[in-house]
């Protein structure tokens, strides 16, 4: 859910009452959200006051009974980071946000995560530490090489892409775009429609990403 969804409830403290708002997020490369928030925005100011704060991701859209799928809760604190790789992350994620992602009142913020609260379902539920939520590797020499790796597939292999959306996720093959790689996989964009690959085994190096996506395009092409 954390790679997969785009945006969450975000829970900020107002002068001690609870406080709950819509925001967009995207993950960076080990997972910990991020956020792209204007000054004026009251749950800005709340997190000037406490950075402590709480995200909801909710994964029960098509349940019929939307008490029987999964939601996340986590818990952590909110930073602003001026980090142009971050902000890029994030706009790709959310294309519309590139037009007021260099406004002076917006900041990007990222949440350090302490730990989660899943209910996976009736009976499902735990408690999960920051470790177990994060990716725990070096996840450097990939976000070096991330955008290199995204303009190079988008540009020279939009035939791949059609073949992951056909033949591995179910959606029609045309007009799908990369918007990030991260260690468990990809994401992908057409129009407003987003998806996500998950590798078979995490990468941390370009050349793993290559041998990681090479090996969906046999998968593919197996399948189809």
């Amino acid at each position: 859910m954390l790679r997969q969804t785009g945006r969450a409830v975000l829970a900020t403290s107002l002068a001690g009452a609870p406080y709950a708002s819509l925001v967009l997020v995207a993950a960076d490369l080990d997972a910990s959200p991020l956020l792209l928030l204007s000054d004026l925005a009251q749950h800005t100011h709340n997190l000037a006051a406490d950075p402590r704060c709480s995200l909801l991701f909710d994964g029960t859209v098509g349940y019929a009974d939307p008490l029987a799928g999964p939601r996340l809760s986590l818990l952590g604190q909110a930073e602003a980071v001026g980090d142009a790789r971050r902000l890029a992350r994030f706009t790709a994620r959310h294309p519309a946000a590139a037009v007021y992602a260099g406004f002076a009142d917006f900041h990007l913020y990222r949440v350090s995560v302490e730990r989660g609260h899943l209910v996976a379902g009736f009976g499902q539920i735990n408690w999960i530490e920051r470790d177990q939520l994060l990716f725990p590797g070096d996840c450097g020499p990939l976000a070096a090489a991330e955008p290199e790796i995204v303009a190079h597939i988008n540009r020279d292999h939009v035939e791949a892409l059609g073949l992951y959306a056909q033949h591995l996720l179910g959606r029609a093959g045309e007009g799908w775009q990369m918007t990030g790689i991260d260690p468990d996989g990809i994401d992908l964009r057409r129009d407003g429609e987003t998806a996500r690959l998950d590798f078979p085994a995490p990468v941390l190096t370009p050349s793993e990403a290559r041998t990681a996506l090479v090996g969906l395009v046999a998968e593919a092409r197996r399948r189809g």
